[in-house]
């Protein structure tokens, strides 16, 4: 979003249009670390002190917090172990890479034992998140458990791997305004999604909305919402007052919020703020959030309320941009605080600033327009 709001977009833009793993904020508040003891400018406050990479520490009882590495400008991503009877269930898993298997294989030599892995949920179907479930799956026989329409979201992009460029990709990107550099760059890394993914497992166990699923000694219901990616499962448990928020909520940076060639007038937006206001109304604000990334946090409702307002405003100065027609590369400056220099940005910035222009479309606040050259052009109705 603009100077005095937050977004974030991912250090290297996807090769296939798929969010890469890696978030980087636009905000300097992403750059902050809080005193464990306090509270912040914003309500949330943060009672446990960052772990180290490989690292793993109780958050609740039977509940374990462990910091995986990326290979990415965000550096980490948190796992979750729930304690079952005689094993663990694993809440998402890492980017498939060596360093990650090393440090599962470290954990549960050590950290974990001697339980061993029982199952694996999934939040949602990102590299980080999913990459090691297949490895996971058949080290130890143990099922997979994902919504429906992140696994097979999953194993589609998975199938791309190897692929070219598809034309309908090249035209999205070309409507946008991007440069013939920029199209080589999208064309020479398309299909690489599955270099960070193990091979899913053929079959696994499907999530689904409010389903109740008993996890160790809690009960822990789904809780789906949606615009990061199709179907991202949370888990909350009212008993244990704890939130595992995925990528959902996090609190120092946002979630991307994009739109891809493969349904160009999506409006995830919508989704995105939709799902944000469903987990304000459902879920108390007492509750221990245990995010994807940076640390578990108090504060559930100032945060929703943040990002909810932080779109909006990035709305609002969309709205005064698209008095004269623009192009999606013309809008960057109303809705990211840093510039959006090289190609390694440009994939997600333009997936972000079609996701809010599209937003304005559907709500019939604005109009798409193609010319001759298949370049679109925005406008305010």
């Amino acid at each position: 979003m603009g100077s005095h709001t937050e977004s974030h977009i991912a250090s290297a833009s996807a090769p296939n249009g798929v969010p890469d793993a890696s978030l980087l904020s636009t905000d300097s508040e992403a750059l902050e670390r809080q005193d464990a003891r306090e509270v912040d400018r914003y309500g949330l406050s943060y009672p446990l002190p960052a772990l180290e990479d490989g690292q793993s520490c109780e958050v609740a009882p039977g509940v374990r917090w462990i910091r995986m590495p990326l290979p990415f400008s965000l550096d980490h991503i948190n796992l979750w172990a729930i304690e079952e009877e005689g094993g663990w269930t694993l809440v998402d898993t890492g980017v498939h890479n060596p360093a990650t298997i090393a440090a599962w294989t470290r954990l549960l030599a050590e950290d974990l034992a001697p339980a061993k892995p029982r199952r694996i949920v999934v939040t949602h179907m990102h590299p980080d998140h999913v990459g090691m479930a297949g490895w996971l799956s058949r080290e130890f026989g143990i099922e997979l458990m994902m919504t429906r329409l992140e696994y097979l979201t999953c194993r589609v992009l998975v199938a791309d791997t190897g692929r070219s460029a598809p034309e309908d990709g090249l035209s999205f990107y070309r409507a946008a305004g991007w440069s013939e550099d920029a199209i080589e760059y999208y064309r020479a890394r398309f299909g690489g999604f599955g270099k960070g993914v193990s091979a899913l497992p053929e079959h696994y166990k499907r999530l689904r909305d409010r389903q109740v699923l008993k996890l160790g000694a809690s009960e822990w219901q789904v809780i789906v919402g949606r615009g990061h990616s199709p179907e991202h499962a949370c888990l909350y448990s009212a008993q244990a007052r704890l939130l595992i928020s995925g990528d959902q909520v996090l609190p120092r940076i946002s979630s991307n919020v994009s739109v891809f060639p493969t349904e160009p007038d999506g409006d995830p937006l919508g989704e995105w703020l939709d799902s944000i206001a469903m987990i304000k109304r459902e879920i108390p604000d007492d509750v221990l959030v245990l995010p994807a990334h940076n640390e578990p946090f108090y504060g559930l409702h100032a945060r929703l309320d943040r990002l909810a307002g932080g779109h909006e405003r990035g709305l609002d100065r969309l709205r005064d941009r698209l008095a004269e027609p623009r192009r999606v590369i013309d809008v960057f400056g109303s809705l990211f605080a840093r510039p959006i220099n090289g190609n390694q940005v440009l994939g997600l910035a333009t997936g972000e600033a079609i996701a809010h222009l599209n937003y304005l479309i559907a709500r019939g606040e604005a109009v798409r327009e193609i010319d001759a050259q298949g370049i679109a052009w925005y406008r305010r109705v």
